[in-house]
């Protein structure tokens, strides 16, 4: 291997063929060899964060312009005063090395200091606190997802795993359902605009109950357009209910926290927006159960009902219900015939009164007396001896008849009382 530069010239004959793994040796070597490389700080930002269940942590340190991949032990990690997490700024202190089975050189870090955050994490930071209190993370304006869904769109790249893996796990679960995919960009400068556009366009469809906005894992770069303000109102101003699967389980994006339900990866997104059939048969199992069960307590509650209102005396005995009216029927006819007979009474005492009043007042009462009326042929009063003469024949009204006077004579009153 110490030839390795100076075996340029080769024939057919001669040369010489290297396998994979020798070479890998070879550099593994070369870097061992170099003191700088075997000793030295790093400093990055954090991405693609997998803390394993073995204890050792797995991470790639980006810039600008590169990135590292980086294990970091659990040996060494214990001594750790805090949890790594994506978009946090390091300072890392280690060596590098060539992992040789899958032929990557890769930075084994020793010991590992926070250096900030970095500008991405703190811009996510920034807008989805502006976001959260502006509203758009509120529960109570998250959509109830539809159990039963039959035309589900899909905003997601047409050519990416995650489309393949919603597609398989529908395939599945049910056949029930129809699917558009709406294709879009899912990372770089185009995707936010082209994922929103996606969104907007399955809402202005009249035949989709669903939208489903996925994408599989990546690094903070890779999953940031669904980090944007721009996506992120699509998702909040959309009238149809929207599940985001992006990314693996650990993966958190501002869409995640808009949409009206978050899956933990796209695979999820799929189970989430699909009903099992086994799902749909054993609900409609219960539901049947349970519309029986309720059905047979309101006829058993009714059927008592009905027994204690029949039992009632009064469906024994229905005369009875009549006895007391009866009872109050004669009471009251009583009284009526009591108040029509003392009414009677009042009015034969007042027309008594008033007859003897009218008696008392009437001219034969006076004719009792002694006194008589005079009238003239036609039964005119005579009131004056104005209006008779001598000779005059004239009707004296007695008590008891008629008698026909002539007059002799007449005098005023006065001549009368002077003889």
């Amino acid at each position: 291997m110490e030839n390795l530069y100076q075996d340029n010239l080769f024939s057919e004959k001669d040369k010489k063929i290297y396998s994979v793994a020798e070479i890998t040796k070879y550099l593994k070597n070369l870097i061992k060899e170099d003191p700088f490389l075997n000793d030295f700080w790093l400093s990055g930002e954090i991405s693609n964060f997998y803390h394993h269940s073995s204890g050792h942590m797995y991470l790639t340190l980006k810039d600008k312009n590169s990135q590292l991949k980086t294990v970091m032990f659990k040996g060494d990690n214990s001594k750790l005063d805090f949890e790594p997490e994506d978009g946090m700024q390091v300072e890392a202190k280690g060596n590098l090395d060539i992992y040789s089975q899958r032929g990557e050189y890769q930075f084994y870090a020793r010991q590992m200091k926070k250096a900030g955050k970095g500008k991405l994490y703190e811009k996510y930071q920034k807008l989805k606190s502006e976001l959260e209190k502006e509203g758009l993370f509120a529960v109570s304006k998250k959509q109830e997802i539809p159990f039963l869904a039959n035309k589900i769109g899909i905003v997601t790249s047409p050519t990416g795993a995650a489309v393949r893996d919603i597609l398989s796990v529908m395939k599945r679960r049910s056949s029930n359902f129809s699917v558009l995919i709406v294709p879009a960009h899912v990372q770089g400068k185009l995707a936010q605009a082209e994922i929103s556009a996606g969104i907007r366009y399955l809402n202005s469809r009249n035949d989709i109950d669903l939208i489903i906005v996925s994408r599989g894992g990546g690094s903070i770069e890779d999953l940031w357009p669904f980090n944007e303000e721009k996506v992120a109102r699509a998702i909040y101003n959309s009238k149809l209910p929207v599940i985001s699967g992006v990314g693996h389980e650990t993966d958190f994006t501002i869409a995640d926290f808009v949409a009206d339900l978050r899956a933990p990866t796209p695979s999820a997104a799929a189970e989430l927006a699909t009903a099992n059939r086994e799902e749909v048969l054993t609900r409609l199992d219960n539901l049947t159960k349970r519309l029986l069960n309720s059905s047979l307590t309101k006829i058993k509650e009714s059927k008592n009902k009905l027994n204690s209102i029949e039992a009632r005396k009064i469906f024994s005995s229905p005369a009875e219900l009549f006895r007391d009216y009866e009872q109050e029927l004669d009471n009251l006819e009583t009284q009526l015939v009591h108040q029509i007979e003392k009414n009677y009474q009042d009015w034969e005492n007042k027309y008594q009164l008033l007859h003897q009043k009218l008696n008392n007042l009437s001219p034969l009462k006076t004719l009792d007396r002694g006194y008589t009326i005079l009238q003239d042929q036609t039964k005119k009063p005579i009131k004056s001896i104005k209006e008779i003469e001598i000779g005059d024949l004239v009707k004296a009204r007695l008590t008891d008849g008629l008698a026909e006077v002539e007059i002799k004579d007449c005098r005023k009153v006065g001549d009368i009382n002077g003889k």
